[in-house]
């Protein structure tokens, strides 16, 4: 009983264990005037800068350049090493799950099928050990989604440093529809082709009902007129007005082509999510001039006719193609992987530079955060990560990491057990 007790009050205490010391240094976030000197600035939007500096200051890239007065600014020598934009992750649910096999530590679902008013913002948990876990592989940014349903809520982009999911929140928020799906769920899904036929276009019935209400509703609010308490519909009709996108969770090819369909048929502004046969359909995916958000690359193929590199040259076929990509990890316990899974990207065809870009400036730009997130400019968030090499790479290390101007410890759950029995003090003879 003790040793149960014992472990409860340890994860209970997991989130404070950032005031203790850790080499010589407060583990918490430091704010201030820091100049990063002498390093390989890689700017995603303006080329390269070699033996460049980074002025950061109340949050924000003060000056950029290859001479830049220090001033009173902390300076930091980052001579051999490269400084990149913070990585942005096109969505997992980091914040919204802790443990993936204990239920009580999952906040990511609601019951019933249409609950968009339930907002990921809200449920995000700041003191979480996965968010160390992912900053210090250089992924400062994530966009946190609910899933489960046809509308499982709302989506909220959330930088990886902050006490409450409002000084998280990053500047933008979309409503999740998993798109009805005529595909088979797995290689063990043994439905008939008529009954999966029934219950797509029962499904697709029930979406075109929500809709309908949905837009009733905003008609009707629009007109002025008295209306009941319908948080659902409330939540939905800002999508019917373009004041939120519609984030839509499709993969299977012929799901795609429906979609596309769907969307233009209601005149929404949409962002593709998923999208693993994009590959299959991304000329009509251009077309439509939809962005898309893809991922995880670190995945078997949709089918078992299909090549082993299916999902690792899927981004770039629909990049080639026209279409605007950023990769996603989606997968809350290793949102860290993200780099990674560019990664994969660039080497199966897909090429460093548009894979770089795939997980800083577009993803950006999909969001609507360009204007200060994904590339070093001047003017823009503070938000970047120092590294001894390509992030993409297993052996780069990441050396700092600033998320708004913050300087976050390079520090969580992993590293202390690591260096906790890298030097054990008893060791392992009794005394």
């Amino acid at each position: 009983m003790k040793k149960i007790l014992s472990f409860i009050l340890s994860l209970v205490l997991l989130p404070f264990l950032g005031f203790a010391q850790y080499d010589g240094e407060f583990v918490k976030p430091k704010n201030g005037r820091f100049l990063l000197q002498n390093a390989t600035i890689v700017t995603v939007t303006n080329g390269t800068i070699q033996n460049g500096s980074i002025l950061l200051a109340n949050g924000k890239i003060q000056a950029l350049g290859q001479q830049v007065d220090a001033g009173d600014a902390e300076v930091i020598d980052c001579t051999g090493l490269f400084i990149y934009p913070g990585l942005i992750d096109g969505g997992s649910r980091l914040g919204l799950v802790e443990v993936g096999s204990l239920a009580e530590t999952q906040d990511y679902a609601e019951i019933g099928q249409v609950t968009p008013n339930m907002e990921a913002l809200v449920a995000v948990n700041p003191n979480s050990v996965a968010i160390p876990v992912t900053r210090v592989s250089g992924v400062t940014t994530t966009l946190t989604m609910p899933s489960g349903g046809l509308f499982p809520g709302t989506a909220a982009l959330i930088n990886l440093n902050g006490y409450t999911p409002d000084q998280m929140y990053a500047g933008f928020k979309g409503v999740v529809m998993n798109f009805p799906s005529s595909a088979r769920r797995s290689t063990w899904d043994r439905r008939s082709d008529d009954d999966i036929k029934k219950e797509f276009e029962k499904a697709q019935e029930t979406l075109n009902e929500i809709w309908e209400k949905a837009t009733t509703y905003h008609r009707l609010k629009t007109a002025g007129a008295a209306l009941e308490y319908y948080p659902e519909m409330e939540h939905l009709s800002k999508v019917v007005a373009g004041e939120l996108p519609l984030l839509v969770e499709v993969n299977a090819a012929t799901d795609i082509l429906k979609a596309i369909e769907w969307i233009a048929s209601k005149e929404v502004k949409a962002i593709l999510t998923g999208v693993a046969e994009g590959w299959r359909v991304a000329e009509q995916i251009a077309a439509a001039k939809l962005p898309v958000v893809t991922g995880p690359m670190l995945s078997i193929p949709t089918r078992q006719s299909d090549r082993y590199d299916a999902a690792y040259t899927n981004p770039g076929k629909m990049a080639k193609a026209g279409v605007k990509v950023a990769i996603r990890a989606n997968d809350a316990e290793n949102t860290r992987n993200l780099p990674f899974n560019a990664g994969f990207a660039a080497a199966y065809g897909m090429g460093k530079e548009e894979a770089l870009k795939a997980v800083t400036i577009y993803p950006a730009e999909i969001f609507g955060v360009a204007d200060r997130l994904g590339s070093l400019e001047v003017g823009k968030d503070a938000t970047l990560l120092v590294s001894t090499g390509d992030p993409f790479e297993t052996r780069t290390q990441i050396r700092h990491v600033f998320i708004d101007g913050y300087r976050v410890p390079m520090s969580n759950r992993h590293i202390k057990l690591y260096q906790e029995f890298l030097e054990r003090s008893p060791g392992l003879e009794k005394n």
